[in-house]
């Protein structure tokens, strides 16, 4: 064995049973997961924060429409007071959908779990508007909103499904009765 081969044997070794790199070694392997998980954690806190802005946005709308505040709601009636009051959504009448269904209250048929989203690459999108009811009328409305994720390349912005024209859609449902005149 040459002397250039022992002294890089021996040089190995010695760099082998040092330790006073186990901290920089162990804080590269647990940074990426630290890094995701909290990077997920915004995102579910960020996806948690807007759906229960939808909610009660349209609960609030709704009520309005309750105490009798919108005599006669139309589609852009309900649409707008949805946005005054959901205010983290952004470019909201651009990203949300109404749909209104009407219910006989005394044969009650269940309403499916699918709401109508908007496509984003429609530009001329209608609205989901559904009948008007009349006196004695339920009528259910559901909200579809969509949104882009904060982080969409990690943890859970990239594993959240993805409606047509981007976005992942949060949806919201409440219920009033027309009362009669």
């Amino acid at each position: 064995m040459s002397r250039l081969a022992r002294r890089v044997g021996t040089l190995a070794r010695r760099l082998w049973r040092r330790e006073d790199g186990n901290a920089t070694i162990e804080f590269v392997i647990a940074l990426p997961v630290l890094v995701l998980v909290f990077t997920m954690s915004y995102e579910s806190a960020m996806l948690q924060t807007r759906h229960v802005m939808l909610e009660r946005a349209l609960d609030q709308t709704v009520r309005l429409v309750r105490i009798g505040a919108l005599p006669e709601p139309d589609h852009d009636t309900l649409t707008k007071n949805v946005c005054r009051f959901a205010l983290i959504i952004p470019e909201c009448a651009a990203n949300i959908r109404l749909e209104m269904i009407k219910r006989d209250p005394y044969a009650w048929v269940a309403v499916d779990g699918t709401a109508p989203c908007r496509d984003r690459r429609d530009e001329d999108a209608k609205p989901v508007v559904g009948a008007t009811g009349g006196s004695n009328s339920l009528m259910i409305l559901r909200v579809c909103a969509l949104f882009d994720p904060m982080l969409p390349g990690t943890g859970l912005g990239k594993k959240l499904p993805q409606q047509a024209g981007g976005g992942y859609a949060l949806i919201a449902t409440s219920s009033f009765v027309v009362e009669p005149s």
